[in-house]
């Protein structure tokens, strides 16, 4: 987006307030210096990445920048929009996975989350990296920078209208499966598996407890295996930090289970899918939190992401992808 805008006046320098633009919304990583794990779970992708923080910093970039590089021809309001728009598409794009951003901070801390897009989906990421490295390698005069910049930026948004189109095909599919199975449910959510598009991971329940299972676009049988998994309110009672439970609550949006294994009791976060779910349905949830004893918790939403990972669950990755 920096090539775009400015490449062929600023050079290289352009993309480098091109990577600060789209760094900037995730300066709320500083947070977790000093607040506890469930706090800074709620901090992360909250005011700065709303729409009035990507305002007023595209406003102060802009300033800076438009002085930094002076004498030249760009006018300030020409870098606020480039700012603008760098930083809302960090901030629009966050909204397509499942983690939640508050678009609306501070008037309203309600989270969106489309749920179209894995956080780390590297047919996604591929055609950028390819485009930065040749604008990287390429002369600032090459014509040829004019196509690699096009081709890192289009390809992408055309893959994530690709995964819209399955987001929605998959959403009729497991619906309608849902009503045949005479399953009923009041919250609802399905989201890509790990690394790709195709695979979705679904969940649907209620107060009581939620089914989990995984669907394919290329499935073609007509059902769907799920798993039950009650939630266990009850055993919120038997934990201390009321706080910290409730603010575990209000993170996950209602997509929690309870369970108590041997000493400790845990908190899961439904919406980040399961270990290697695809492959064992009754699978550890990725994201746990301990609430009882008093474990650490830092890295509760990358601890079990890729926990038991081997080139067999990634055969078995491939195979689920292909269909049944």
């Amino acid at each position: 987006m920096g090539e775009a805008f400015a490449g062929r006046i600023e050079g290289k320098k352009a993309m480098l307030w091109g990577i600060l633009a789209q760094s900037i919304p995730d300066i709320d990583f500083i947070a977790s210096f000093w607040l506890d794990t469930p706090s800074n779970l709620l901090a992360h992708r909250g005011f700065t990445h709303s729409i009035l923080f990507g305002v007023i910093m595209a406003l102060l970039l802009a300033k800076v920048a438009e002085r930094w590089h002076r004498p030249h021809n760009i006018s300030y309001i020409s870098w606020v929009l480039f700012f603008g728009v760098t930083i809302m598409t960090h901030i629009f794009l966050d909204g397509f996975n499942s983690y939640g951003v508050g678009w609306l901070e501070p008037f309203s801390h309600s989270r969106i989350s489309f749920n179209i897009i894995y956080v780390a989906d590297p047919f996604f990421s591929i055609a950028p990296g390819i485009a930065l490295i040749a604008l990287l390698w390429l002369k600032q005069k090459d014509k040829k920078r004019n196509f690699w910049w096009k081709f890192g930026l289009y390809t992408c948004f055309l893959y994530l209208g690709y995964c819209t189109v399955n987001k929605t095909y998959i959403n009729k599919e497991v619906k309608q499966l849902l009503v045949k199975q005479h399953i009923k449910y009041t919250h609802y959510f399905t989201t890509p598996a790990p690394l790709q598009n195709w695979l979705w991971y679904v969940v649907a329940g209620n107060d009581s407890g939620y089914y989990v299972g995984y669907r394919s676009v290329f499935d073609r049988s007509n059902q769907i295996k799920l798993e039950y998994f009650p939630r266990n309110t009850y055993l919120t009672g038997t934990v201390n930090d009321v706080k910290k439970v409730n603010q575990l609550i209000l993170f996950s949006q209602q997509f929690y289970t309870i369970e108590k294994k041997q000493d400790t009791i845990l908190f899961n976060d439904l919406r980040f899918g399961q270990v290697i779910g695809w492959q064992n349905p009754k699978e550890d949830f990725a994201f746990h939190y301990y609430l009882q004893p008093d474990i650490d918790n830092t890295l509760v939403v990358q601890r079990g992401r890729f926990a038991k990972w081997d080139i067999h669950s990634m055969l078995s990755l491939v195979r689920r992808i292909r269909g049944n």
